[in-house]
Protein backbone atom coordinates (compact mmCIF):
# COMPACT_ATOMS: atom_id res chain seq x y z
CA UNK A 1 0.00 0.00 0.00
CA UNK A 2 1.20 3.71 -1.07
CA UNK A 3 -0.41 5.33 2.43
CA UNK A 4 -2.44 8.43 1.95
CA UNK A 5 -2.24 11.02 -0.66
CA UNK A 6 -0.75 14.07 1.18
CA UNK A 7 -3.57 16.20 2.12
CA UNK A 8 -3.19 20.14 2.36
CA UNK A 9 -2.24 21.47 5.89
CA UNK A 10 -4.57 23.25 8.15
CA UNK A 11 -3.02 26.58 7.92
CA UNK A 12 -2.74 26.48 3.74
CA UNK A 13 -6.19 27.86 3.73
CA UNK A 14 -5.39 31.03 6.09
CA UNK A 15 -4.16 34.21 5.12
CA UNK A 16 -0.52 34.50 4.61
CA UNK A 17 1.34 35.70 8.04
CA UNK A 18 4.97 36.46 8.99
CA UNK A 19 7.07 33.00 9.54
CA UNK A 20 9.49 32.40 12.54
CA UNK A 21 11.35 29.48 13.82
CA UNK A 22 10.19 26.48 16.17
CA UNK A 23 12.39 23.47 17.00
CA UNK A 24 12.73 20.52 19.36
CA UNK A 25 14.68 18.15 20.92
CA UNK A 26 12.43 15.63 20.46
CA UNK A 27 11.19 16.76 16.87
CA UNK A 28 13.13 16.25 13.70
CA UNK A 29 12.09 17.98 10.22
CA UNK A 30 11.23 15.12 8.07
CA UNK A 31 11.76 12.59 9.91
CA UNK A 32 10.48 9.56 12.55
CA UNK A 33 8.82 10.50 15.34
CA UNK A 34 10.29 9.07 18.64
CA UNK A 35 7.99 6.43 20.28
CA UNK A 36 7.87 8.98 23.09
CA UNK A 37 5.73 10.83 20.78
CA UNK A 38 3.11 7.25 19.81
CA UNK A 39 0.09 6.95 21.88
CA UNK A 40 0.64 3.00 22.66
CA UNK A 41 3.73 4.00 23.63
CA UNK A 42 5.05 6.98 25.35
CA UNK A 43 2.44 9.30 24.61
CA UNK A 44 4.26 12.09 25.64
CA UNK A 45 4.19 16.12 24.45
CA UNK A 46 7.43 17.05 22.72
CA UNK A 47 9.61 20.11 23.80
CA UNK A 48 9.35 22.89 21.93
CA UNK A 49 10.91 26.01 21.53
CA UNK A 50 10.32 29.29 19.27
CA UNK A 51 11.72 32.37 17.83
CA UNK A 52 12.05 35.07 16.14
CA UNK A 53 8.16 35.70 16.37
CA UNK A 54 6.47 39.64 15.25
CA UNK A 55 7.02 41.89 18.05
CA UNK A 56 3.52 42.64 18.52
CA UNK A 57 2.85 39.22 19.84
CA UNK A 58 0.30 39.29 23.00
CA UNK A 59 0.10 35.19 22.72
CA UNK A 60 0.62 31.82 21.74
CA UNK A 61 -1.18 28.77 20.15
CA UNK A 62 0.37 25.43 20.01
CA UNK A 63 -1.14 22.57 17.71
CA UNK A 64 -0.34 18.95 16.31
CA UNK A 65 -2.16 17.93 13.33
CA UNK A 66 -1.84 14.78 11.18
CA UNK A 67 -3.36 15.92 7.79
CA UNK A 68 -2.91 12.42 6.29
CA UNK A 69 -5.17 10.62 8.93
CA UNK A 70 -8.19 8.79 7.13
CA UNK A 71 -11.03 10.76 8.38
CA UNK A 72 -11.57 13.38 5.23
CA UNK A 73 -10.52 15.90 7.72
CA UNK A 74 -7.38 14.91 8.97
CA UNK A 75 -6.99 14.57 13.22
CA UNK A 76 -5.93 16.99 16.10
CA UNK A 77 -3.73 15.63 18.32
CA UNK A 78 -2.88 18.31 20.43
CA UNK A 79 -4.58 21.92 20.66
CA UNK A 80 -3.47 24.56 23.35
CA UNK A 81 -4.08 28.63 23.50
CA UNK A 82 -4.03 31.33 25.68
CA UNK A 83 0.05 30.69 26.34
CA UNK A 84 1.74 34.13 27.78
CA UNK A 85 3.64 36.16 25.09
CA UNK A 86 6.59 35.63 27.72
CA UNK A 87 6.51 31.85 27.02
CA UNK A 88 8.82 30.79 24.22
CA UNK A 89 9.48 27.23 25.26
CA UNK A 90 7.23 23.71 26.49
CA UNK A 91 9.37 21.46 27.71
CA UNK A 92 8.53 17.67 27.07
CA UNK A 93 5.50 16.04 29.14
CA UNK A 94 3.21 19.19 29.38
CA UNK A 95 0.54 17.92 27.24
CA UNK A 96 -0.84 15.91 29.85
CA UNK A 97 -4.66 15.49 31.18
CA UNK A 98 -4.25 18.22 33.94
CA UNK A 99 -2.32 20.78 31.79
CA UNK A 100 0.12 20.98 35.46
CA UNK A 101 3.04 22.18 33.54
CA UNK A 102 1.70 24.33 30.82
CA UNK A 103 1.73 28.07 31.36
CA UNK A 104 -0.67 29.78 33.90
CA UNK A 105 -3.16 31.14 31.75
CA UNK A 106 -3.20 28.38 29.09
CA UNK A 107 -5.87 26.47 27.74
CA UNK A 108 -5.70 23.19 26.22
CA UNK A 109 -9.09 22.03 24.25
CA UNK A 110 -10.43 18.21 23.38
CA UNK A 111 -8.30 16.21 20.81
CA UNK A 112 -9.40 14.49 17.89
CA UNK A 113 -9.26 11.07 20.71
CA UNK A 114 -11.52 13.11 22.99
CA UNK A 115 -9.05 13.41 25.46
CA UNK A 116 -7.47 17.49 26.94
CA UNK A 117 -4.33 16.15 26.17
CA UNK A 118 -1.59 15.58 23.92
CA UNK A 119 -2.78 12.11 22.07
CA UNK A 120 0.60 10.07 20.04
CA UNK A 121 0.61 9.44 16.88
CA UNK A 122 -1.29 6.14 15.88
CA UNK A 123 -1.75 5.78 11.87
CA UNK A 124 -3.88 2.29 11.12
CA UNK A 125 -1.32 -0.01 10.03
CA UNK A 126 -0.07 -0.14 6.62
CA UNK A 127 -1.40 2.92 5.88
CA UNK A 128 2.28 4.25 5.44
CA UNK A 129 3.48 7.56 6.57
CA UNK A 130 1.73 10.53 8.67
CA UNK A 131 2.51 13.45 8.99
CA UNK A 132 2.41 15.21 12.28
CA UNK A 133 2.55 19.07 11.90
CA UNK A 134 3.23 20.93 15.14
CA UNK A 135 2.58 24.41 14.60
CA UNK A 136 3.36 27.55 16.78
CA UNK A 137 1.00 30.31 16.23
CA UNK A 138 1.80 34.01 17.15
CA UNK A 139 -1.72 35.31 17.99
CA UNK A 140 -2.63 39.31 18.18
CA UNK A 141 -4.49 39.02 21.85
CA UNK A 142 -4.15 37.77 24.88
CA UNK A 143 -6.92 35.57 24.84
CA UNK A 144 -7.80 33.86 21.80
CA UNK A 145 -11.54 33.53 22.73
CA UNK A 146 -12.58 30.25 22.91
CA UNK A 147 -13.03 28.39 26.37
CA UNK A 148 -11.78 24.61 27.12
CA UNK A 149 -14.88 23.36 25.99
CA UNK A 150 -14.14 24.64 22.19
CA UNK A 151 -13.37 21.69 19.72
CA UNK A 152 -10.16 22.36 17.76
CA UNK A 153 -12.20 23.01 14.46
CA UNK A 154 -13.46 26.21 16.38
CA UNK A 155 -9.81 27.02 17.75
CA UNK A 156 -8.64 27.18 14.01
CA UNK A 157 -11.09 29.27 13.34
CA UNK A 158 -10.09 31.81 15.60
CA UNK A 159 -6.18 31.52 14.72
CA UNK A 160 -7.58 32.19 10.63
CA UNK A 161 -8.35 35.70 12.42
CA UNK A 162 -5.95 36.84 15.37
CA UNK A 163 -2.74 34.97 13.79
CA UNK A 164 0.14 37.13 13.11
CA UNK A 165 2.77 34.16 12.45
CA UNK A 166 3.28 31.09 12.29
CA UNK A 167 6.10 28.40 12.91
CA UNK A 168 6.02 24.60 11.91
CA UNK A 169 7.59 21.29 12.97
CA UNK A 170 6.83 17.98 10.95
CA UNK A 171 7.67 14.92 12.22
CA UNK A 172 6.54 11.67 10.23
CA UNK A 173 5.07 8.05 11.72
CA UNK A 174 4.13 4.94 10.26
CA UNK A 175 3.21 1.34 11.68
CA UNK A 176 3.98 -1.67 8.94
CA UNK A 177 1.01 -3.90 7.99
CA UNK A 178 0.66 -6.98 9.82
Amino acid sequence: MSGPARRPLPHDFHPPVASFTVVSDDVREGERLKEDQVHAAGNRSPQLSWSGFPESTRSFAVTCYDPDAPTGSGFWHWVVFDIPATVTELPAGVGTVDGAGLPDGAVQVRNDYGTRDFGGAAPPPGDGPHRYVFTVYAVDDERLGPDENATPAYVGFNLRFHAIGRAQLIGEYEVPAG
